[in-house]
């Protein structure tokens, strides 16, 4: 299923977001009809729709959007909405843009996921605190990570200090407190949650060299929630530990919001 403004997508319409890949997005776990942190999703969408496009984006109409796409579809499942102009063209992204809203679906996994054994890469996103379409550099190391034997990679920047994951972000938990990097990251909705129920949470640089201190790691995002890493390159971490079932509990017990 993909809907471009409430109607059916056609190859045409989707010829701008696979030639020219300019764009942003968000996606959300939805269960029952409900979106735990929707308004923090649509927040994000309308803030990156002025970034990218210089454009208002009217989040009643986006609302309305998901609830047309996904009417009627029980259980869990992920929904994507990308934000981007059919219209534009390589040559001339600077032109007036008229953005369009994709909404697409697709299964959701079952809770906990299996955990994560990563590989640190030098890397910093374009725009980082923007959640754009432009995906090549992440999938790159995420390929260079997997055809290394691992699963996925993290980022760290020229001076070694963790920043995200690929399509994800990275908490630690140095036994006394939650600790997330304080570096140039794309503020996650699942990570900003988990930050408002979590009593003990710092916001801190974390270098390579502070890994082996640290009790446990874990990834979050909307369709992940919260995994476990159980290695970072050669350091090794539980893949059971109290906190996570304390993180997921508070996840979890947040209410979720209806369309």
């Amino acid at each position: 299923m993909a809907e471009l403004n409430g109607a059916p997508a056609s190859p045409d319409d989707l010829k701008a977001l696979a030639l020219v890949n300019y764009g942003h997005f968000t996606s959300m776990r939805m269960e029952d009809q409900r979106i735990r942190g929707l308004s923090h999703h649509l927040e994000r969408l309308v803030q990156d729709c002025r970034t990218l496009f210089s454009a208002t984006l009217d989040r009643q109409q986006v609302r309305e959007y998901i609830r047309q796409a996904t009417a009627d579809q029980p259980g869990a499942f992920v929904v994507r909405v990308t934000v981007f102009d059919p219209e534009l063209e390589l040559g001339h992204p600077s032109s007036a843009a008229e953005p369009g809203v994709l909404v697409t679906t697709r299964p959701a996994g079952a809770w906990p996921l299996s955990p994560l054994h990563v590989q640190t890469a030098a890397y910093t996103r374009d725009l980082p605190r923007t959640k754009h379409v432009g995906l090549f550099g992440a999938l790159w190391h995420r390929r260079n990570a997997q055809l290394d034997g691992f699963d996925d990679c993290v980022f760290t920047d020229p001076d070694a200090f963790v920043s995200e994951g690929a399509t994800w972000n990275i908490g630690f938990f140095d036994g006394e407190q939650v600790v997330w990097p304080n570096a140039e990251v794309l503020p996650g909705v699942t990570m900003r949650l988990l930050q408002q129920v979590h009593e003990k949470t710092s916001l801190a640089p974390v270098n390579v060299s502070d890994l082996p201190r640290m009790e446990v790691a874990f990834a979050t995002n909307t369709a992940i929630g919260v995994r476990a890493i159980t290695a970072i390159n050669d350091i090794e971490y539980p893949r059971e530990h109290p906190v996570f079932e304390t993180l997921r509990k508070e996840y979890e017990e947040i209410p979720a919001e209806s369309l």
